[in-house]
C-alpha cells in the first residue's frame, strides 16, 4: 500500500490529488484540493514570475504539505507546467520552493503535459477516437487520438490567463479586443496541419475554463436540485456552448460573477479561456463536447502504475 501524491502547478491554480493504492492495486482518491494562485499574473513579455504570485503559491504549497506529510508511505510527483516552463527566473523559483517547502518540482514540456492528459482521459473514458483539448492558464494542449493511441499532439503557448491579459478581456470586452484575441488564437490553431484529421470527431474538453461550460449548463438544467450530473463524461452540444460564450462576452466581470456554475475566481479569465475551444468547434465542425474531470494528475498516476506495477 502507498499514497501517490500529485501536485500540479499551473498558471492559474495549483492542485493536489492523493490516491491510495492498496496491495491489490485498487485505487481510492482520498484528497483533492485546489488553490487559485495566478502564478503567471503580470509575467508580461519578459516572462518573469512576480513576488506576490510566488508568495501565494508558496502559501498554497505549505497547506498541501500539511496534508500529505501526515500520510504513510507517500510517493510525490510534483509537476510544473506553462508558467514555470516559460519563466526566465525558473531556477530561482524552484530553488526557493525547495528551500521553503522541500519539494523538487519537475518542469514538464508541453508535449509531456499533453501525453499525461491523454493517459488521464483514455484510462477513464470509454473512447477510442477523439481530439483532447486542455486549456490551461498559459498553454493549450491538443491531442489527436486514434484507436486509443496518440496520433499527434501539440502544446500552444497561450491559455485563459495569457489571452485575457494580452487582449484586455478581464472586464467589459470591446468588439475590437475580442476580434484581436480570436484572430491571434485562430492563426496559431489553423497552422496545425494535422488538425484536419480531427474533422467532426468527438472533442474531449479539459481545463477549468472548458469545464465551466458544463458547470453552467448543469446548474441551469438542474435548478433547485441538491445533486448534479457527474461532470466526467458530461456532454454538451456545440450550439449550447456558442450560446454561453455569446452571453459571457456581453457581460462585465461583476455580471459574470453572478452566473451559477461560474467560479468568481475565474470570471476575469473565462472568456479568454473559452476562445480556443470555440475556434476548434467552429473550424472542425464538431457537434459535441465530452467533458473530462481527469487529465494530467490522473495521467501521472497511470503513468507511474504502468512503469512500476503490474496494473
Amino acid at each position: 500500500m502507498f499514497n501517490y501524491v500529485v501536485i500540479d502547478l499551473g498558471s492559474n491554480s495549483v492542485r493536489l490529488r492523493i490516491t491510495n493504492v492498496d496491495d491489490d492495486q485498487n485505487l481510492n482518491c482520498t484528497h483533492q484540493v485546489k488553490e487559485y494562485v495566478r502564478l503567471s499574473e503580470n509575467m508580461g513579455e519578459e516572462k518573469t514570475l512576480k513576488e506576490e504570485p510566488i508568495k501565494r503559491t508558496l502559501t498554497a504549497l505549505k497547506k498541501f504539505k500539511q496534508i500529505y506529510s501526515t500520510l504513510p508511505n507517500i510517493k510525490i510527483n510534483a509537476l510544473a507546467t506553462a508558467a514555470v516552463r516559460q519563466a526566465v527566473n525558473q531556477k530561482e523559483f524552484l530553488k526557493r520552493v525547495k528551500k521553503e517547502i522541500g519539494l523538487d518540482f519537475e518542469v514538464i514540456s508541453g508535449e509531456r503535459e499533453a501525453y499525461l492528459d491523454f493517459l488521464g482521459v483514455t484510462n477513464t473514458l470509454n473512447i477510442s477516437e477523439c481530439l483532447i483539448m486542455d486549456t490551461g492558464g498559459a498553454s493549450t494542449e491538443l491531442i489527436l487520438v486514434k484507436n486509443k493511441q496518440v496520433q499527434n499532439l501539440i502544446s500552444l503557448p497561450f491559455g485563459s490567463v495569457t489571452l485575457s491579459s494580452q487582449f484586455h478581456l478581464h472586464d467589459k470586452i470591446t468588439a475590437g479586443s475580442l476580434f484581436s484575441a480570436m484572430s491571434y488564437a485562430e492563426q496559431e490553431i489553423t497552422n496545425i496541419d494535422w488538425l484536419t484529421m480531427a474533422h467532426k470527431i468527438p472533442l474531449v474538453g479539459l481545463g477549468g475554463s472548458n469545464r465551466t461550460l458544463a458547470k453552467i449548463t448543469r446548474r441551469a438544467e438542474n435548478q433547485g436540485q441538491s445533486t448534479l450530473p457527474n461532470l466526467h463524461g458530461y456532454r454538451l452540444n456545440h450550439e449550447d456552448a456558442f450560446d454561453i460564450m455569446s452571453k459571457l462576452v456581453d457581460l462585465s466581470r461583476t455580471e459574470r460573477e453572478k452566473i451559477p456554475g461560474l467560479a468568481k475566481s475565474r470570471s476575469d479569465v473565462v472568456v479568454g479561456g473559452l476562445i480556443p475551444i470555440m475556434l476548434i468547434l467552429r473550424s472542425l465542425h464538431i457537434d459535441e463536447i465530452i467533458f473530462s474531470n481527469h487529465g494530467l494528475r490522473e495521467g501521472s498516476l497511470y503513468d507511474y502504475l504502468q512503469k512500476n506495477t503490474k496494473i
